[in-house]
């Protein structure tokens, strides 16, 4: 099969690519695109309490036909309207008509008010209660992640975050932490140098490996993805599209055997070479750099603009503007 079974920490198995719902919105739609995602082989369906699409992740279950073992379901606890995680968990299995979510994420390290060790305590009695099999964390960094483990009795099942090759040597630190601690890293955006920032120093090598393999540059970026030991959080409207994210994972190095129900075993025929990886390694950092230096300069640009701004409606109406807060304007860019 294209994407293999990870072995989460809590013993539990989770297909390593998930059909995301974060783009969907709300009402028909949604479910007329996770019924898509199941009719493509997708057993795993990513939500959150801030995407407001619980309630269609749970009539497209209940459509589809599957059990709900057929089907792992991952969601997150957003802080939504204010809510604490006790109910805020109760909330999400009503809105998705079932009696646990296989995985249970904190969206951000900034929703542990009023600290991680607490709010962590709190996740691990939604394991107690039976409201989710696995907990874990989403945007976590490394220092996040040991005061979490300093007092954890669960310990997060996995971390998911932004990866991809233009951001890699940013969150290595976190991957290589993971790793270490056995946590899996769940990689959303993995799609962004494609669609995000196309024309960079990724085209190239990207090109290549597609051309030799006889793939497209977003199944090899899936790929290298996998081969960094992530699984992949992804989504597309497109059925041809999703279907091709599927055979993504004949391109990545399989790091764990299994099966899920439902999904046809696929022969891996030519797999991502050391060697490609390397490539998109490279490119990717020396991307990371440059768009570094485009985001600075933007930022660099966007603050020039409201100081020419302030000073020339300062000008029109007269007031004058001292000398410590146009050296204030001119710091903040």
């Amino acid at each position: 099969m294209p994407w293999d079974l990870v072995t989460l920490n809590s013993g539990y198995h989770m297909p390593s690519i998930a059909y995301g719902t974060w783009t969907l919105g709300n009402g028909q739609g949604p479910i007329n695109q996770i019924a898509q995602a199941f009719d493509t082989g997708y057993y795993h369906i990513d939500t959150a309490q801030g995407y407001r699409n619980e309630a269609e992740v749970g009539v497209a279950l209940h459509e589809s036909g599957f059990s709900r073992g057929e089907v792992f379901i991952t969601t997150k606890y957003s802080g939504s309207n204010g809510l604490d995680i006790p109910t805020s968990i109760r909330n999400s299995v009503n809105n998705m008509n079932t009696s646990y979510v296989d995985l249970y994420l904190i969206h951000n390290p900034r929703l542990a008010v009023p600290d991680i060790p607490t709010v962590w305590a709190q996740m691990e009695k939604v394991v107690e209660d039976g409201l989710a099999k696995s907990i874990g964390v989403s945007n976590f960094g490394v220092q996040d992640m040991e005061i979490l483990l300093a007092s954890a009795k669960i310990k997060p099942a996995a971390n998911q975050i932004l990866l991809h090759p233009y951001v890699y040597m940013q969150q290595a630190p976190i991957v290589d932490y993971a790793a270490e601690h056995g946590i899996v890293i769940e990689a959303y955006s993995a799609l962004q140098p494609i669609t995000n920032d196309p024309s960079g120093p990724l085209d190239a090598p990207l090109n290549d490996i597609a051309n030799r393999l006889g793939a497209s540059t977003d199944q090899v970026l899936l790929a290298w993805t996998k081969a960094k030991g992530a699984v992949v959080v992804t989504t597309s409207s497109k059925k041809m599209r999703l279907e091709g994210y599927q055979y993504a994972g004949d391109l990545g190095k399989s790091y764990v055997k299994g099966n899920w129900p439902h999904v046809t075993l696929h022969v891996c025929i030519s797999e991502l070479s050391k060697e490609d990886i390397a490539a998109i390694d490279a490119a990717g950092a020396s991307g990371e750099k440059r768009i570094t230096v485009r985001k600075g300069l933007r930022k660099f640009g966007i603050g020039t603009l409201v100081g020419v701004v302030v000073l020339v409606l300062c000008s029109y109406f007269g007031i004058k503007i001292d000398r410590f807060l146009l050296d204030l304007l001119c710091r903040n860019r």
